[in-house]
């Protein structure tokens, strides 16, 4: 172990988690009466679990027990958080010293290039996660306690089950049509979009706000992540709102009040860049809408977050690559401050493995699903459910349960490598970076 490299090290760590959370599922425990998973079920049902995606081939709160509910609760928890982080977690708490090896890993984990103070930092992070969850918890069961009729009990885990997934943007729901009974409570859908977003900023910016209030110096101010993070993620969640509004306001959703219309178009909006859950039927959303949340999807979530995707820093950093080329300055900018030239290189490899990985594993999905002949209706449905795989997003039009063996083991490679991110399987089976002896003279091309 210790010559893995950092990234080596995380996906190890993802790995050992998939595979034990498998073979937890797969036993008869783990499932009602006579009900067994198959290996390739429980395989994908671990690694859903684990990367927080929320695709299920089976129900989760009918076909599971207790038991199999637990153990999904506890893969999206761990997974939401990072294997490595909760690893080095526990080696504090037993007095054991950090080495280097350990604090690369959880600086690759959380994105966070500075290691000082990193101890601190994941107490931070357990800290913030278990407030966090726990007052999400607490509205959702005093709601459905006034709401409903369920037994203490009951409401207790649908409460904790559901504001963890949400937090963790995991999308798992106990409900078989995840969320939709509730989509004209505003309590509810409030809570799950609070929770979905938290999550999804990242535990640095989320630590950086929260400076704000406890730092006495007069100059408190957020740092440029934070202010990317912020600006773009809200800038998506209102941009894919009112898209959804417009689109399915005299078609999906005629007939709701204003109130459900400005909630379903909001919830649909926050839960498509990384969380799975929804309040809309996905299956019966116009091209249109499908085409709107496959855009955020693949966006995501943004670094250091629980959530998957491209990120918003990175759409923000191409989007100022593109934005300075036109005004032809020599400097990427944003928000006042130059870009570094490796964040940009980065930046480039992100998108062009995510995209690639995204059309190569459609292009399979689909060849393995052509046992007859597959309509072109039928492609945007496969192409959704990669897209959703990739963004550990977990919104489905219907599909997943009917995939066949083959497209299935695709999706399970899709989660993993969009949970542990493009750059990361890169790096990770990169040989040893090596510093060029000389350089070749240059000459331009011609490109457009």
């Amino acid at each position: 172990m210790g010559r893995l490299t950092p990234p080596q090290l995380l996906i190890t760590g993802f790995l050992c988690a998939i595979l034990l959370g498998a073979v937890l599922l797969s036993m008869p425990a783990a499932t009602q009466g006579s009900d067994k998973l198959s290996l390739v079920d429980s395989l994908f049902t671990a690694t859903s679990a684990t990367c927080v995606t929320g695709l299920i081939v089976k129900d989760t709160g009918t076909f599971f027990t207790p038991f199999g509910r637990w153990t999904i609760f506890v893969l999206f928890q761990a997974g939401g958080l990072g294997i490595m982080t909760f690893s080095t977690l526990f080696a504090v708490m037993l007095g054991r010293k950090l080495g280097f090896h350990q604090l690369d890993a959880i600086s690759t984990t959380l994105d966070r290039r500075n290691i000082l103070g990193l101890k601190k930092l994941l107490f931070y992070i357990i800290g913030i996660t278990i407030a966090t969850e726990l007052v999400g918890s607490l509205c959702l069961y005093l709601r459905w306690r006034a709401t409903t009729d369920w037994t203490v009990l009951a409401t207790i885990e649908q409460s904790l089950f559901h504001a963890v997934s949400a937090f963790c943007n995991a999308g798992f729901s106990l409900f078989h049509n995840s969320m939709q009974s509730f989509s004209s409570d505003p309590v509810i859908n409030l809570t799950m979009m609070g929770l979905i977003f938290i999550g999804g900023i990242g535990f640095v910016v989320i630590m950086d706000l929260l400076g704000l209030f406890v730092k006495k110096k007069p100059d408190r101010k957020i740092n440029l992540q934070s202010k990317i993070v912020l600006t773009v993620s809200i800038g998506l969640i209102i941009a894919g709102a009112l898209l959804l509004f417009f689109l399915e306001e005299g078609r999906l959703m005629k007939g709701m009040s204003l109130s459900e219309k400005i909630l379903g178009s909001f919830f649909q909006s926050v839960t498509a860049r990384t969380a799975g859950f929804n309040t809309l039927p996905i299956g019966k959303l116009s091209i249109p809408s499908v085409l709107v949340i496959i855009v955020l999807m693949f966006i995501g979530a943004s670094p250091g977050s629980t959530g998957g995707g491209i990120k918003t820093c990175t759409l923000a950093v191409l989007v100022s690559v593109v934005f300075c080329n036109f005004k032809n300055n020599k400097r990427v900018k944003c928000f006042n401050r130059s870009i570094p030239r490796q964040v940009i290189r980065e930046t480039s490899v992100i998108v062009f493995l995510a995209a690639l990985w995204v059309l190569i594993f459609t292009f399979l999905v689909t060849m393995f699903s052509n046992t007859g002949s597959i309509d072109r209706g039928s492609f945007l449905k496969y192409f959704f459910e990669v897209v959703s795989a990739f963004g550990t997003v977990g919104l489905s039009t219907g599909i997943t349960s009917e995939l066949n063996t083959a497209s299935k083991v695709c999706i399970i490679l899709t989660m993993f490598a969009g949970r542990v991110g493009p750059l990361t399987l890169a790096l990770a089976i990169a040989f040893k970076e090596r510093k060029d002896k000389f350089t070749y003279p240059e000459e331009a091309i011609m490109v457009g």
